[in-house]
């Protein structure tokens, strides 16, 4: 009887942690995914191609951000999302950066020396699957994932992730 109680909860919980007046500044497109869904293991591969799965990372909030160095808006947001990883705890929040670059992919690790990013994670898309899998039309896009492995909300576009807006956003979903 407590699992079922357990499962009727966490999804009111996901709800509540991310209440709407978070929605606001630099984070007014995210929009929250009510209830949370489950998401789809995808896999992708890390910068040694080491095959990874999104249910590796259980029990830690996820941002997934689907990106290309061919794509201006994602190149623009990359040092947010990079000083957004900087100030939150890497054992309870971790951005995933997954480039589509397919063959192009040999510019990642240049482009993230050249734009100083040093604490985010160079990850590839395995396949080109992660838009149809993750169900999405537009780079950017971000989505953010609770440590159940729930799709809490997402955000099309490049956003200001290191804002007061969007650290605040982050906290409420640890």
């Amino acid at each position: 009887m407590s699992g079922i109680v357990a499962a009727i909860a966490l999804p009111r919980l996901a709800a509540a942690a991310l209440p709407p007046t978070l929605i606001k500044g630099a984070m007014e497109r995210f929009k929250p995914t009510v209830p949370p869904k489950p998401m789809p293991d995808l896999e992708f591969l890390d910068a040694q191609d080491k095959p990874m799965r999104l249910a590796d990372l259980t029990g830690k909030v996820r941002l997934i951000n689907l990106w290309a160095t061919w794509c201006a808006p994602c190149v623009k947001e990359m040092p947010s999302l990079d000083r957004l990883q900087a100030a939150l705890p890497k054992d309870k929040f971790v951005v995933l950066p997954i480039s589509l670059d397919g063959p192009s992919r040999a510019k990642v690790p240049p482009f993230y020396k050249e734009k100083g990013l040093t604490h985010l994670g160079i990850y590839y898309d395995k396949g080109r699957k992660a838009m149809s899998t993750l169900d999405v039309s537009l780079l950017p896009t971000s989505i953010l994932v609770d440590p159940a492995g729930r799709e809490i909300g997402r955000i099309e576009g490049d956003a200001d992730w290191d804002s007061p807006e969007g650290i605040a956003l982050m906290k409420a979903a640890l």
